[in-house]
């Protein structure tokens, strides 16, 4: 069996002492592979900074999410009348990156309520904010989603826009006091930013803005100052221009299964399709899309166009985030709020307009609110991550910490040569990435026609796989009629856990397709690779497993369905056998008993509830691999 971070070359031997990113030099790092390594992060944070996260007593500032992503212990909320923290979480492993993302919007509306010395502190708006902050969170993110500053701003916003300078320079410095630039390269930072629009209030329309270095804007652009996504990504790239030569970014939207199918729009206000111009922006900064974070997985949705079972995965029962705390605002989710619609809505918009705007690699991250990048075990002590979850109180939180509907996020994983700013910023834009629900799953695909049928069994598998097709995130050259299809080779190796902890088992692989009929668009699942004959089982009540499955899975498939004249689009997803959720964990150690009403104490009432999701499968999705043919 092939490892997938089996590579032939030694480091690369540098020949500078420095190399210059952005605007500042640093060392090259010693370890360095042509054949690229795995690099696990977390690229959505929010910290003390955002609002949101504030309104619920959140205190970890941007430095602290650092320090807890390279593996310190960190306080969390509640605290105590000395200000000392009532619980703690610290990461198994430390993370390998990492970027603060606090919302660009109420930057300096949350920095003034805080400063007595500043104009607006005393505003009725301000006050609410510290008397009643649940009140305000609900306030003053919908005066934010109508794109509206609050009358203590001053003229234009001047106010708030000068305000938010203090926390965005602590953010760029937090993230440039963490980055290691020794050759050691432990452990890597990225400067950003949440632009935080609406599509009419609670229609979600989020993205995360990732610079690559630390040539940046002098403040972050906000949905209030640029409501319009055309011109978000307009501005954006002058504002990067002005930064420097050097200056690039890239723009990740998020929980599109919020987004009551509103977050990317094919046609225009009157109904004619999209410009080739906004297609080719969304293509040029949107190269990324989060697949999976606390606040549910946005990949398919059963019965929306996928006959797909493993579609029903941490979904959640609105469709957007206002349809949580006003149920007549909810609607029918939609097949345009999950990324497998996206991709085969992408390949019908390229036939029409020449373009493909959804063409999109996949990440995963926590959208924590706690500034606790990384924590996602499913485990007993999970504290939750607050996103528009409980506000924090005085005492302990009884009971489960969080919506039972939440989980604890993803991970972000980036094939790239060195844990640098550089390398992994290039393999963000050619889309070498994929997203896991949280293990760390290590997984390679690609696809060619040349790719040989014992590719598993080579030793240079890797440089094979390079030199005879394209990895994720690539586009397949277009063929001839008379050519043979393409093989797509897909290995992975278990989590192996953390100390003292043994990783999940695999269970099974899968390639999915999406592929261009003469009028349509359609999908396939195909079950490429299983693990072994000896079944992995887990006890909901006790959530012990019987071992099973298999540590690692590799194969080669070749298309069955292939014509050479349809686009088409495959992605790989790799589960793991089934595990205990977070929730039941918790369940367990409380010893719920469900059918035993006395048993059930306060705040554990969701254990029991018809929506509660006691086992999940963990799971890996790669970035799709694409071909299009000549005709287009």
């Amino acid at each position: 069996m092939i490892s997938p971070t089996a590579s032939l070359g030694n480091s690369i031997e540098t020949q500078s002492p420095t190399v210059l990113e952005g605007g500042t030099p640093r060392t090259p790092c010693r370890d360095s592979d042509p054949l690229r390594q795995p690099f696990f992060g977390d690229l959505h944070v929010h910290t003390a900074f955002s609002l949101d996260a504030s309104t619920m007593d959140t205190r970890n500032r941007p430095a602290d999410a650092y320090r807890f992503a390279k593996g310190e212990a960190l306080g969390l909320q509640p605290y105590a009348e000395d200000g000392r923290p009532m619980r703690s979480a610290q990461l198994g492993r430390p993370l390998d990156f990492a970027a603060v993302t606090d919302h660009a919007e109420l930057l300096g509306e949350t920095y003034i309520c805080q400063a007595p010395d500043l104009q607006g502190y005393d505003s009725w708006v301000c006050q609410v904010y510290r008397r009643w902050p649940r009140a305000a969170f609900f306030w003053m993110n919908f005066q934010a989603s109508r794109a509206t500053r609050h009358n203590f701003c001053g003229e234009n916003g001047r106010r708030c826009l000068e305000a938010a300078r203090p926390p965005w320079r602590e953010i760029i410095e937090a993230a440039e006091a963490a980055y290691d630039r020794s050759e050691d390269c432990a452990f890597t930072t990225f400067i950003g930013y949440e632009w935080t629009g609406a599509a009419g209030p609670g229609n979600n329309f989020h993205r995360n803005v990732i610079f690559e270095n630390d040539l940046v804007p002098d403040l972050p652009l906000s949905f209030i100052d640029q409501p319009d996504l055309e011109s978000f990504w307009k501005q954006l790239g002058a504002e990067c221009e002005d930064a420097g030569e050097a200056c690039d970014v890239v723009v990740i939207p998020h929980n599109s299964n919020l987004s009551a199918g509103k977050m990317f729009r094919t046609q225009q206000e009157d109904g004619k399709p999209i410009s080739r111009d906004e297609a080719e922006a969304r293509k040029r900064y949107e190269v990324l899309v989060e697949m999976i974070q606390h606040k549910g997985e946005s990949e398919c949705f059963p019965g929306l166009g996928n006959s797909d079972e493993l579609c029903a995965f941490e979904k959640l029962s609105t469709n957007s985030f206002t349809g949580r705390y006003f149920w007549a605002s909810d609607t029918q989710p939609k097949g345009r709020q999950f990324v497998r619609n996206l991709l085969r809505e992408g390949m019908a918009q390229e036939k029409q307009i020449g373009v493909n705007p959804f063409q999109f690699g996949f990440i995963g991250s926590t959208d924590t609110h706690l500034g606790t990048p990384g924590l996602v075990a499913e485990t007993a002590d999970f504290p939750g991550h607050g996103g528009a979850g409980k506000p924090a109180g005085d005492a302990l939180p009884t009971g489960l910490p969080d919506f039972v509907e939440f989980n604890p996020g993803g991970l972000a994983v980036l094939w790239a040569e060195e844990n640098s700013r550089r390398a992994l910023f290039a393999a963000m834009k050619r889309r070498e990435a994929y997203a896991t629900s949280g293990p760390r799953m290590v997984v390679r695909f690609f696809g060619g026609e040349g790719l040989p049928l014992d590719y598993c069994n080579r030793p240079d598998a890797v440089a094979t796989g390079y030199a005879e097709g394209v990895p994720m995130g690539g586009t397949l050259p277009a063929s001839g009629p008379d050519s043979t299809p393409p093989r797509f080779a897909i290995s992975v190796l278990a989590d192996p856990g953390t100390a003292g902890q043994s990783g999940n088992t695999l269970d099974r692989v899968q390639i999915i397709k999406g592929w261009t009929t003469q009028d349509s668009t359609q999908e396939k699942v195909y079950d490429v690779a299983t693990g072994t004959p000896l079944p992995a089982s887990v006890d909901p009540i006790t959530c012990e497993t019987v071992a099973g499955g298999t540590q690692s899975l590799c194969a080669v498939w070749e298309d069955p369905d292939w014509e050479p004249t349809q686009s088409a689009f495959y992605y790989a997803r790799a589960l793991e056998n089934p595990s205990c959720r977070w929730s039941q964990r918790l369940c367990v150690q409380a010893r719920v008993q469900c059918e035993n009403p006395e048993t059930i104490s306060e705040g554990f009432e969701p254990c029991c509830s018809e929506s509660h999701r006691p086992l999940i499968q963990e799971r890996a999705w790669t970035s799709p691999i694409w071909y299009q043919p000549d005709s287009l």
